[in-house]
């Protein structure tokens, strides 16, 4: 990252807030340190990709249940996003289960709906088991009425299950949780909001159990008059009802875009993981780190993810990232020679050693 953009963002992030609590700075060497040992410099491969070049696959989200691996992701096929639901043994070999948000027909998510599993277990290495509350599982999602890729002004919408496994629709919620309409609606997102990721904050450090981080755009513009995308967070009680967290993004380049925040928890340290794209080139995976969840000191070295493969030689973004008996596993959103395609890199070279 070039110097001057990297003091604008530290700039940004240390102006995001107006509380005078001070906040325990993350030290330089522990940035390397979490470098290393997030770090996945071999490139599996693909692991899940369309059936044929209509359609686009996007965004994981991995969690385990009952020894069993599953990933949440979209697919786009030229209306608009619905979310499907994946199987996996082993981390690396993948089976498509079915929809779990479809499209519909007259609602305000109509054409929209790309879904991200919630409360799923943070902690580096745990269970990345999904939480119950009152007694369901939880999904945010994308959604929107317009035809198109992320067409019309998008907001997020709530849905739950009583069985996270399954290949069924899940219960959404009839109005959107936050909305770029909303009265509390930020410069940073009042145009229109992307992916979104709930965690539960179980030592309250934020002063609520429920986090959400969200990418969005506001209708300021960037100096050659285009629109970004930075992440910015809210908080609730209940998961259900939700208000911004601040005047400003945690997380902005004010220009290009940075998003799709997902978070991990080493020993005291949060560490978020998201995309950087086109304030350098291309689109990219970076990484953040925090004591307390609201201030975040970005990374300045090389990104985790980049492209350099035929199959993601345009995009290597959107990531999910997993520690698990003893191999760091970083599934992220490949563009190239193949469409657009889920892949994966890892901390172990498992293309001539497959062992968990």
């Amino acid at each position: 990252m070039k110097t001057g953009l990297f003091i604008t963002l530290i700039l940004c992030i240390t102006s995001c807030h107006t509380t005078t609590t001070k906040h325990r700075q993350v030290a330089k060497e522990t940035m390397v340190e979490v470098f290393e040992t997030v770090k996945t410099p071999y490139k599996y491969g693909i692991v899940l990709a369309p059936p044929d070049s209509t359609k686009m696959f996007d965004s994981p989200t991995i969690f385990r249940m009952d020894s069993t691996w599953y990933m949440t992701y979209i697919v786009f096929d030229g209306m608009g996003y619905e979310t499907w639901l994946a199987e996996s043994p082993d981390l690396l070999n993948w089976d498509t289960k079915g929809r779990i948000l479809s499209f519909t027909d007259s609602t305000w998510d109509a054409s929209q709906k790309a879904g991200y599993v919630s409360l799923v277990d943070i902690e580096w290495g745990g269970t990345y088991q999904p939480k119950q509350h009152n007694g369901r599982y939880w999904l945010s999602y994308l959604g929107g009425s317009d035809h198109g890729y992320e067409a019309g002004q998008l907001g997020i919408g709530l849905a739950s299950t009583q069985n996270v496994t399954a290949p069924a629709e899940w219960t959404r919620k009839p109005t959107p949780i936050l909305s770029a309409s909303d009265p509390d609606a930020r410069w940073c997102d009042n145009l229109t909001i992307y992916k979104s990721l709930i965690i539960e904050d179980s030592e309250k450090v934020t002063g609520y159990p429920y986090v959400m981080y969200y990418n969005a755009k506001g209708q300021e513009k960037d100096a050659n008059g285009q629109g970004f995308e930075s992440i910015a967070m809210a908080v609730s009680d209940d998961l259900e009802n939700w208000k911004r967290h601040g005047e400003q993004p945690l997380i902005t380049m004010h220009q290009g875009i940075c998003g799709d925040a997902q978070i991990t928890k080493i020993d005291d340290l949060y560490v978020m993981f998201y995309f950087g794209a086109f304030w350098r080139p291309g689109a990219f995976e970076r990484f953040a780190c925090s004591y307390d969840l609201i201030h975040w000191t970005p990374w300045d070295g090389e990104d985790l993810i980049a492209p350099s493969e035929p199959y993601d030689n345009q995009f290597a973004h959107k990531p999910w990232v997993i520690k698990w008996n003893g191999i760091v596993y970083h599934f992220y959103n490949a563009v190239g020679d193949q469409g657009r395609v889920i892949a994966l890199a890892t901390s172990m070279d498992l293309r001539t050693t497959t062992e968990n």
